[in-house]
């Protein structure tokens, strides 16, 4: 086990999933805050690392891309402050940080786990009945429906309609925009057969964001919504299967020549001082396991 104890937040890794939970440090946002732990298969981590700075060091994970349905919607846009897998460390624990990076990168090796993407959500996204409240408006979403309601601040050309319902059947994207410099932000619904290019302002499928602390909340409903909507990088089903035809013979999960092609990689790696001795034995033993 290991595992990693911070103001910012506690990393632990048992050899299966890294389990992150977030702090109570004022730098803490409340996007972490509302997400709670998260618990991260090695299967879904592309990378781990660890950034020494002046003050304290950063450690990051790194996931596949299409794996989490959060990253999908934030596309790379959440700040540190928000983002779950980023954790702030002492510089005192840097040791510790290292050391938490070996244990995952060596699982990752011994796994043979691909970097690649993946066309499936291999978490399964924040946990609904869930709700937010930012900027112009509520979003409620409890795995059916999609619900948005308006507070005094909304333009009355799009509260005059009244609270609006989304069946998730008929939502065809989610696009989660955190504001930036004097562009305002938001949470816009594309529903099936309305295509609007209103501004969130006057959009009664989305609700806008100024710039508040509460703004990344919005990213967590929309989360939600994200992963339970078709997989973007999902192949379409063959045609073959379509007609009930039999689809091709999947190959042997432990072919033999990759497991002895996989001997001779580590060993290589013992030799050239990569792996240790333990960690040597340690992979050996989990391949031999599977031959």
């Amino acid at each position: 086990m290991a595992e990693i104890i911070q103001k910012d937040g506690t990393w632990s890794f048992d050899g299966d999933t890294v389990r992150i939970v977030p702090g109570s440090d004022k730098g803490v946002g409340p996007l972490r805050q509302a997400l709670g732990e998260v618990t991260v298969p090695l299967d879904a981590v592309a990378g781990v690392s660890y950034e020494p700075g002046r003050k304290s060091g950063r450690l990051r994970l790194r996931l596949r891309g299409g794996a989490d349905p959060l990253l999908q919607l934030a596309g790379g846009r959440l700040k540190d402050g928000s983002d779950p897998y980023q954790l702030s460390v002492e510089n005192d624990r840097s040791g510790v940080a290292e050391y938490f990076v070996d244990a995952v990168r060596n699982a990752l090796l011994i796994e043979q786990i691909s970097p690649e993407q993946v066309d499936r959500y291999l978490l399964p996204g924040p946990a609904v009945p869930i709700s937010a409240t930012a900027g112009d408006g509520t979003v409620e979403f409890d795995g059916e429906q999609i619900r948005l309601s308006w507070n005094w601040k909304t333009e009355d050309a799009k509260s005059s309609g009244g609270p609006r319902t989304i069946a998730i059947g008929d939502v065809e994207s989610v696009d989660w925009l955190p504001p930036a410099a004097l562009e305002n932000g938001h949470l816009r619904f594309t529903v099936a057969r309305i295509r609007s290019s209103a501004p969130a302002k006057y959009d009664p499928h989305a609700v806008e964001l100024w710039g508040f602390r509460k703004d990344p909340l919005m990213a967590v409903v929309g989360a939600a919504v994200v992963a339970r909507l078709p997989h973007p990088y999902a192949e379409e089903t063959p045609a073959a299967l379509t007609r009930g035809e039999p689809g091709p013979a999947a190959p042997p999960a432990d072919d033999p020549d990759t497991l002895l092609r996989r001997l001779r990689e580590l060993g290589e790696l013992h030799r050239s001082g990569v792996l240790t001795d333990e960690e040597f034995t340690t992979a050996k033993q989990a391949v031999l396991k599977r031959l």
